[in-house]
């Protein structure tokens, strides 16, 4: 599985965003989704993770309301809406592919990774 992670900018505190994580390869397994950050010298962290049918997911404290993780699977496509941006959510976001059909927040069963897109929010 190859993943493509895009969406990301400069944007000022308040504004949004859409990440958008686009899979090829060997897509025909069922997989849940997760969307991790990382900044410089900080290990990577769990943001937000989506089911294979979408219909659970689950999302860090420091994020809920504001992110919305939503997939299409028709696409092959999994999305990071992004509402409200705080200078804190500035990080190189990456999307992965889960090892599991359900939701996880435990890194090690994500076995596919994108290559990681900036997000920088301006206060």
């Amino acid at each position: 599985v190859q993943l493509q992670a895009s969406g990301g900018g400069l944007v000022q505190a308040g504004g949004s965003l859409r990440l958008s994580c686009g899979a090829s390869g060997s897509t025909d397994s069922s997989r849940a989704m997760g969307w991790f950050r990382q900044t410089p010298g900080k290990e990577r962290e769990f943001v937000a993770s989506i089911s294979w049918s979408g219909g659970r997911v689950y999302y860090i404290d420091s994020v809920k309301g504001r992110f919305t993780i939503f997939r299409d699977n028709a696409k092959n496509t999994v999305y990071l809406q992004m509402n409200s941006l705080k200078p804190e959510d500035t990080a190189v976001y990456y999307c992965a592919a889960s090892t599991l059909v359900g939701v996880t927040t435990h890194i090690r069963e994500y076995d596919y990774w994108g290559q990681g897109t900036q997000v920088t929010v301006s206060s």
